[in-house]
């Protein structure tokens, strides 16, 4: 099962996400659902790097394909625009990751965490 975790501030605003397991939905290669998942984190990481402008080095990242793991925190002082660019951003994975569970509860879960 895919555990995915995202963490809020006070305020509601995305901080970071971590994704970890493997769906075991399919054999390896064409797992529809590790591959959905992995897909949203991957394209999320690369968006606030592309599309919302945070230098790559600021974000603090760890990633092992083998375990399904992925880990992505922002930094927590961002200008305003760039800020609300993110939340853009990380809400349309947390909108992603709700879709999926919706279609395939048993593989995948959410959970929530303060910061």
């Amino acid at each position: 099962m895919i555990k995915i975790i995202i963490f809020k501030d006070s305020l509601e605003n995305i901080q970071r996400y971590t994704i970890n397991g493997h769906a075991n939905y399919a054999p390896y290669g064409e797992d529809i659902v590790c591959a959905s998942v992995a897909t949203l984190g991957q394209v999320t990481l690369l968006s606030l790097v592309e599309i919302c402008g945070i230098k790559e080095e600021e974000i603090l990242y760890k990633v092992d394909d083998d375990k399904g793991y992925l880990d992505v925190n922002i930094p927590v002082k961002l200008a305003n625009t760039t800020l609300n660019n993110t939340q853009i951003v990380l809400k349309t994975f947390e909108l992603g990751v709700k879709s999926i569970i919706e279609g395939y509860p048993k593989y995948v879960t959410l959970e929530y965490r303060e910061v």
